[in-house]
């Protein structure tokens, strides 16, 4: 398919909001910083309004993009993954932001899209193809949340290809963790606690990576954390 645009058009599903103030009512929104991380990357970045996936087809609307980024926000709704209680942290569920990633995710990885999928974004490809979360991983002395800290890396992999690093440091937002791993999906980075930070599927045709941590927060001053953003792009350039 041919492109007449210089920049790869990445889709990435909007989160709704509450309220903004610039817009006074309910939004639908997507982190400045990721935005400018997807443009700083070359890209075209392009939020996408999630619809009810039955009324219509995620797959034909994702065929004008050239990549694809699942990015943070709440969290999945428990029986996403088979649980059959909710932990009292469980924040934030939208059914309809639920059922729309979750198809976003099976469709990018069917039509071999470059996907990156950050934090929620991860965990959602991870219960896409199966697998289960952690509802809470524990207090204040356990969670991830608000802290930068280092993350292990595995040799030979898309992110360490892509970071060029085997260590980074990490900008962590989250209380929820990847329990039973994805059919097919392969660790990729852990922290010193042994709490999932990457995953991958080998053996996938298309480009595919995602990260438990917030790459955003300090992609503008650590070029590791902005090549994420880079791979992604290149990977939707050369897509065609």
């Amino acid at each position: 398919m041919t492109r007449t645009h210089t920049r790869p058009l990445i889709a990435i599903p909007s989160r709704f909001a509450a309220s903004t103030s610039a817009l006074r009512y309910a939004a639908e929104v997507n982190a400045r910083a990721l935005v400018e991380a997807v443009w700083r990357a070359g890209g075209e970045p392009v939020s996408v309004h999630p619809a009810e996936p039955a009324g219509a087809d995620v797959a034909e609307r994702l065929t004008r993009f050239d990549g694809v980024l699942l990015p943070g926000g709440g969290d999945l709704a428990p029986h996403r993954y088979g649980a059959t209680d909710t932990h009292d942290s469980v924040y934030d569920v939208d059914d309809l932001q639920d059922v729309f990633d979750l198809e976003v995710a099976r469709r990018a990885l069917d039509l071999g899209l470059p996907l990156l999928a950050i934090c929620r974004g991860l965990q959602v490809v991870n219960v896409a193809l199966g697998g289960s979360l952690e509802q809470d991983m524990g207090g204040a002395e356990r969670e991830h949340r608000h802290i930068v800290h280092p993350v292990a890396i595995q040799r030979g992999t898309l992110l360490e290809r892509a970071t060029g690093a085997e260590k980074t440091e990490a900008s962590c937002y989250h209380h929820q963790r990847v329990d039973r791993i994805g059919v097919g999906l392969t660790v990729t980075a852990r922290a010193a606690d042994g709490t999932v930070e990457g995953l991958e599927l080998p053996g996938h045709p298309g480009w595919f990576t995602g990260v438990q941590w917030h790459p955003e927060d300090t992609a503008d001053h650590d070029p590791a954390q902005q090549a994420l953003f880079d791979a992604l792009v290149d990977a939707a350039h050369h897509r065609h």
